[in-house]
């Protein structure tokens, strides 16, 4: 299964040109490598209303899977992502955003500063993940295996639940 993925990063300095945008990058090149596809990139500042307005104008394209934040996460002031992620989810995905920080949590005690959340508006997945570029792709590599049993939940996909049988110990 191909997933269609769009990554925004959520940096003020970058926005502004001041500082190269190098996680959106290497989110673009791991998701790539596993066969699918990341064609749309973009940077906006620390802004709630401006991260909001773009995940719900890309939701609303009807062409993506998943929408990856990068970046806005954590206890400064600024970072805003998690409260402009949840104006405009639906529902909650805690799990994925609990695996991301368990995940973490084996690399740095920093990991449980993370306030990341992911959560589905429509048949599109939102994920939050740390601003930079390692912990980027290590978050999005700790719950890559289960992205394309969820897009297929979500599409209603008619063999998606044959995937639930297979995965019990009975």
């Amino acid at each position: 299964m191909k997933l269609r993925f769009g990554i925004l990063t959520v940096s003020d300095r970058s926005s502004r040109g001041q500082r190269a945008d190098l996680s959106g990058p290497a989110l673009a090149d791991f998701v790539r490598a596993r066969g699918w596809d990341a064609s749309l990139l973009d940077v906006v500042p620390d802004e709630r209303s401006q991260i909001a307005s773009t995940l719900t104008s890309w939701c609303a394209r009807g062409d993506l899977d998943i929408l990856l934040t990068t970046g806005g996460t954590g206890f400064a002031p600024r970072d805003v992502t998690p409260e402009a992620t949840r104006d405009v989810i639906e529902r909650e995905a805690p799990g994925l955003a609990e695996a991301i920080r368990a995940e973490s949590l084996k690399v740095t005690p920093h990991a449980m500063l993370s306030r990341g959340l992911a959560g589905i508006r429509g048949r599109t997945i939102i994920i939050n993940l740390p601003g930079s570029p390692k912990g980027a792709v290590e978050s999005l590599q700790s719950v890559a295996e289960v992205l394309e049993h969820a897009v297929k939940l979500l599409r209603e996909d008619a063999g998606a639940e044959a995937g639930h049988t297979a995965m019990s110990k009975e």
